[in-house]
């Protein structure tokens, strides 16, 4: 079976350039790209679901074969909804790769015919990770060379300093 579709599923807490490479590379591979953007409300994200999803939207403005959408529960059957049997996910280090490669024979004891298709992000954006976004912005260091302009600007209107701090 010859899949259009793939899906790209995480928390995007904040998106990163990582992200945008490799959602770049995949919209070159595949007829439909949907980024699924988790609930994940028990990790208590800096970002409500709806601001993500709005990050994610103006992220991708220039490519126009993606879809952001919200999603809670499994992600394999976010996938399956959108008629999909194709995930995406990025590996930046060996440890990635252990968790997701176990993840990849979870999904497909669930489903025999899903795929998980790996990605490594170019290597000048290897070491970017939401959560060192997050830590970095919150302590008001410069993220910008890791975020795009969209995301630079809600991450400082979410740690709004004082003169003086």
């Amino acid at each position: 079976m010859r899949n259009h579709t793939i899906v790209y599923p995480g928390t995007f807490d904040p998106i990163h350039k990582g992200h945008v490479d490799l959602v770049e590379r995949a919209a070159s591979l595949f007829d439909r790209v949907v980024i699924g953007v988790a609930d994940s409300a028990k990790k208590q994200p800096l970002f409500s679901t709806e601001e993500r999803i709005d990050l994610a939207e103006r992220s991708f403005s220039h490519l126009d074969n993606i879809e952001v959408k919200g999603f809670s529960g499994l992600s394999i059957r976010f996938v399956e909804d959108q008629g999909s049997n194709c995930v995406l996910r990025g590996i930046r280090t060996t440890a990635d790769f252990e968790f997701e490669y176990q993840l990849a024979n979870m999904n497909r004891a669930m489903n025999p015919n899903f795929e998980s298709i790996f990605l490594t992000p170019t290597n000048d954006l290897s070491y970017i990770s939401s959560t060192l976004v997050r830590e970095i912005a919150s302590m008001n260091g410069d993220v910008e060379d890791f975020v795009t302009p969209v995301v630079l600007e809600a991450l400082k209107a979410k740690f709004v300093t004082t003169a003086g701090n």
